[in-house]
């Protein structure tokens, strides 16, 4: 994974990191739910182009949680 500092702001394919931080804030649940979701992938919560699963070969679940803390941490 690298960096990309538009996709705080700019939708590209799903969500901006700033619409995830938005729709989540406060949610104790989040990070997990999150997590699962990257894992597993799916569809349909931000449109209907499905978003590939994530292996933990690729993105181990230490990393993956902490990736989805610092989006859920996005200014808003």
């Amino acid at each position: 994974l690298g960096f990309d500092p538009d996709r705080v702001w700019v939708t590209v394919l799903g969500p901006g990191y700033r619409d995830i931080a938005i729709k989540y804030k406060g949610q104790p649940t989040a990070v997990a739910m999150l997590s699962e979701r990257i894992r597993k992938g799916g569809k349909g919560v931000w449109g209907e182009v499905p978003m590939a699963p994530t292996p933990a070969a690729r993105l181990n679940d230490a990393d993956l949680k902490a990736v989805v803390t610092w989006v859920l941490k996005t200014p808003s």
